[in-house]
């Protein structure tokens, strides 16, 4: 019997123009921003990873540009969206809502409106285009995320089968950044506390991957973050440990210098 294969499943493209019904300071730098409206009818995901395009507006406007759509595929324009990408955090289908959690760090597009957002501000929201299903039939997870990929962590834990054994690494800058996850699995999670340290500059994922038993059978390694970090953890996963290329998703989040780093999976 061969590995288990992930597999994309594509989701028709769409542009929603959301309004804000609730904002929530999960943690200091954290910030949870519920949008909702009509336009959320239809809106499909369906993976840990799935993740949307937010589409911001123009400095002194009101409203983003909305992207310009044909065939199902985003087309260049004279003008375009000002856009960042973020992991959907909950759906709420039931009631037409759509969480995402934003990390306010004091500069750019995407921190800068986190920062100041309330109730009735309007935001575009574009996508998921797809998203990545792992079958969730493997004997143990390893996760690691920092700030960016949290979110994401989240998600699998609650989306993980009851029981399954999960290691899994979370990098914030001190206690006051941790966050709690609801999870039914059989989980060992570690904060790592990197200090006074920017973002994307240490090295506590990779030594706390290095130092972990993983237990017997088939895994499957799940790790996000600063793409600069990732390259020597995804060398480790592979060449070291010992893991199949199907076993192992290591996804730059983001790129240090780099305003609108597209998600991507590191060699």
């Amino acid at each position: 019997m061969g590995l288990p294969q992930s597999t994309i499943v594509r989701h028709p493209l769409t542009y929603r123009l959301l309004e804000v019904r609730r904002v929530v300071r999960i943690t200091p730098s954290t910030v949870r921003v519920t949008f909702g409206g009509d336009a959320l009818e239809g809106f499909r995901e369906q993976s840990p990873t799935d993740h949307v395009k937010l589409c911001f507006a123009e400095p002194g406007a009101d409203l983003p540009v909305p992207p310009v759509i044909e065939n199902d595929m985003w087309v260049a324009a004279p003008v375009e969206p000002i856009t960042r990408d973020y992991t959907v955090r909950y759906h709420r289908p039931d009631v037409r809502e759509l969480d995402v959690d934003m990390v306010v760090h004091g500069g750019g597009v995407g921190s800068a409106w986190a920062e100041r957002a309330e109730p009735g501000m309007r935001l575009g929201v574009l996508g998921p285009r797809g998203s990545e299903v792992v079958p969730m039939v493997h004997d143990w997870y390893l996760l690691a995320a920092e700030e960016t990929a949290l979110p994401a962590l989240g998600r699998w834990l609650e989306m993980l089968p009851a029981g399954v054994r999960v290691i899994a690494f979370a990098e914030v800058s001190g206690p006051r950044e941790e966050q709690r996850f609801a999870t039914a699995t059989d989980l060992d999670l570690t904060w790592l506390h990197r200090g006074d340290a920017p973002p994307g500059t240490s090295d506590l994922m990779e030594r706390a991957i290095r130092a972990a038993e993983l237990p017997g059978g088939t895994g499957f390694a799940w790790v996000a973050g600063e793409a600069g970090c990732l390259k020597p953890i995804r060398r480790h996963l592979r060449r070291e440990r010992g893991l199949a290329k199907e076993q192992v998703d290591v996804d730059g989040y983001w790129k240090r210098g780099i305003a609108n780093h597209d998600h991507h999976e590191d060699d």
